[in-house]
């Protein structure tokens, strides 16, 4: 956790933070004050997150935080017992445990989290319901927004790839430069060509046939590209069937002389061996880790040490260091041979239960480097798979390249081997000097312990004490005795070792030697032509910048005065129209002839005006006649309409009489088959009236 922590202080106290912690005023930061230091941090990724969260409800500044670790893939520690309700807790509350792994986990990888903060503004895909999805309009504009997405990371990965090449701008520039060169002198030459071809008298038929000719190379060319990539098809899948015949070929013979027996002997060992690692191997492998765990978190838990703390600690370990050896001694003294025996039992069992974890470790080792190995071949098999081409190596050739792998896989091997006894040789020697330090250490501070005990002026009256101790003492030494002939000859043998290893690399440290004066007597020199260099760079930079801005402030002159070209020319080619047709009506006008006068503009003009004046006199008048007989024709279509009506009640009152007399007394009206007057009898009624 100390580590951790002091990661997390030197990162911050980095640009672009630049706080200014150290472990005591990091470590008394509030809850709050953490949770706006995470906040902050997130903001350097994304900015949208610069909020002060005592704005905002902690459910806000939660919801925030969990929705941009989502983005950016935090996967919660789940060691421990922990779950997510106790992380989701952790950050609202903005405790320790919970933060610290955060900002170590986001100060690791900050430019790699701000291209993930940056392409999930656009990458994120919304999410719409699904009872609006089924209308059409939503799912076609869902289509066309996937379609934009994936052309955004075509041109994403694009950028990228244009920004990771190297590109000079120099060697551009002179590329570009000789390319228009070469364009004009192709244009030259085409016009050249050109004119050289109008002469010729059958031209188009010429040109016909060689253009009829390029598409004919043209496809030639396609077909051949076809052709190409169809026998390369062809050899993958010859391949491909080679390799999967060479597979049924060890398939079988590994099936030779298998038998149902062995096949189940194998399936028992390897399921033992599984049900080994299972129940016992990796429940003990999961216990410590828990373990180790908990005593992580519980020294996280607890507060912050100072010296004083820290030299009690170490009073109290030496103290117990003292008791350990003081139990240990007595056992020795008390010596029983049972127990003796049995500790041998116990050894040997011990070192059993270790070879079998230590197969079994070795075992899961060689499993994950076996899945590591199959998914590397996979690869390279898919890769030499999508490769174009290739050399194939067959026969003799495989053969000596087969056996140039196996002479520098056993040159390799010997030299790992090598490698490997050096490392040991070098960790049995520190930890013989470790022992050898401790065991100083321990007698140093027991002999301490016994002069403060009984002092210096007492000396001669312990004595006899001092007897007794020497007596105890010579019997620890003589088991020590043996114990340090043992090392004493393993020492030997080691500096034997040591002084042969000096002897096989003292040849090569004599050919480094020189190697090493040449380079410290050449590195001044380098150093300052380096330096010169650089200044001579530096100057031709800023020359060159200085030059690319009068370049561009040049083109942009030149594009302005072009425009300003063209404008005026436009104009001029108006002017000139315009021109043109003033002499020619001036020439019209002039001259004599009676056709051409009619020609003019005045003439038709006027002409024109004349017709439109009397077309316009003409509606005038008939603008005025409207008017003055829009009051009698409205007072005639006004008599028309009462007429009409007039009109329809007669049709209806008609339409349910009968062709006789109406009345009771037998006299009445009566109607006449036509258009005329009804005569009605003198003793009724008097008047006539018009039937139509």
């Amino acid at each position: 956790m100390s580590e951790q922590l002091k990661y997390i202080i030197q990162e911050l106290n980095k640009p672009p933070f630049n706080k200014n912690y150290n472990l005591i005023s990091f470590d008394a930061i509030e809850q709050q004050q953490l949770l706006q230091v995470l906040s902050d941090t997130l903001s350097f990724i994304d900015p949208k997150q610069k909020v002060d969260i005592r704005e905002e409800t902690p459910d806000q500044t939660a919801i925030r935080i969990f929705q941009l670790l989502r983005v950016l893939k935090y996967k919660p520690p789940t060691d421990g017992g922990g779950n997510l309700s106790t992380f989701r807790s952790g950050i609202v509350q903005g405790e320790k445990p919970v933060i610290y792994p955060i900002l170590e986990w986001i100060l690791q990888r900050v430019p790699e989290l701000q291209k993930r903060a940056y392409l999930a503004k656009y990458l994120v895909k919304v999410e719409i319901p699904a009872e609006i999805m089924q209308d059409e309009e939503v799912t076609g504009l869902y289509a066309q927004y996937e379609d934009l997405m994936e052309q955004f990371k075509e041109l994403h990965k694009q950028s990228e790839t244009l920004k990771s090449s190297s590109f000079n701008t120099s060697e551009i520039r002179k590329d570009i430069v000789n390319m228009e060169e070469e364009k004009e002198q192709l244009n030259k030459r085409i016009e050249r060509l050109r004119r050289k071809v109008e002469s010729h008298p059958n031209s188009q038929k010429m040109m016909n046939v060689a253009r009829m000719l390029r598409v004919e190379r043209d496809r030639e060319k396609k077909i051949g590209d076809q052709k190409q990539e169809q026998q390369i098809l062809i050899q993958h899948a010859e391949q491909r069937t080679k390799r999967m015949v060479q597979q049924l070929k060890d398939m079988q013979q590994a099936s030779v002389g298998a038998t149902a027996e062995s096949l189940i002997e194998r399936l028992e060992e390897e399921t033992k061996t599984n049900t080994y690692l299972v129940k016992e191997k990796l429940p003990k492998d999961l216990a410590g880790k828990k373990k180790n765990v908990q005593d992580l978190q519980r020294v996280v838990s607890e507060p912050a040490m100072g010296q004083s703390d820290l030299n009690e600690l170490q009073q109290q370990i030496q103290g117990l260091n003292a008791e350990v050896n003081e139990l240990i001694e007595k056992r020795m003294r008390a010596g029983d041979p049972s127990d003796d025996k049995l500790s041998l039992f116990k050894q040997q069992a011990g070192i059993i239960v270790h070879k079998k974890d230590s197969v079994a470790e070795n075992l899961r080792t060689a499993r994950e480097e076996y899945n590591r190995f199959k998914e590397e071949a996979n690869q390279k098999r898919e890769q030499a798979q999508s490769a174009e081409g290739g050399e194939v190596l067959k026969g003799e050739d495989f053969k000596r390249y087969v056996n140039k792998l196996r002479s520098k896989s056993t040159f390799y091997k010997k030299k790992r081997q090598e490698v490997a006894e050096l490392k040991a040789e070098v960790g049995t020697l520190q930890r013989t000097i470790e022992i050898l330090q401790k065991k100083e250490d321990t007698v140093n501070a027991q002999l301490s312990h016994v002069e403060k005990k009984k002092g210096v002026s007492g000396y001669r009256e312990t004595q006899d004490n001092l007897e007794k101790v020497s007596s105890m003492k010579s019997d620890f030494d003589d088991m020590k005795g043996k114990t340090l002939e043992d090392i004493s000859e393993m020492v030997q043998r080691l500096h034997v070792q040591i002084q042969h290893k000096r002897s096989t690399f003292a040849p090569i440290l004599r050919e480094i030697r020189p190697l090493r004066e040449a380079m410290q007597t050449q590195t001044p020199e380098y150093e300052n032509k380096k330096a010169a260099y650089d200044r001579c760079q530096a100057g031709l930079e800023s020359n060159m910048q200085k030059l690319e801005h009068e370049v561009r402030g040049y083109r942009e002159e030149v594009k302005a005065e072009e425009s300003r070209y063209h404008y005026l020319s436009g104009m001029m080619t108006i002017m000139e129209t315009q021109q043109q047709r003033i002499n020619e009506e001036m020439k019209a006008y002039v001259s004599s002839d009676p056709s051409e006068k009619k020609k003019t503009y005045r003439d038709m003009y006027n002409k024109k005006i004349q017709e439109q004046s009397n077309l316009g006199t003409g509606l005038r008048e008939k603008q005025k006649s409207i008017r003055e007989m829009h009051e009698p024709n409205l007072h005639q279509v006004k008599m028309w309409k009462d007429l009409s009506r007039l009109m329809e009640c007669k049709r209806q009152c008609s339409s349910g009489m009968s062709g006789g007399d109406y009345g009771s007394g037998g006299g009445g009206i009566q109607m006449s088959g036509g258009p005329g007057y009804m005569d009605q009898a003198p003793n009724h009624l008097e008047e006539d009236r018009l039937v139509l």
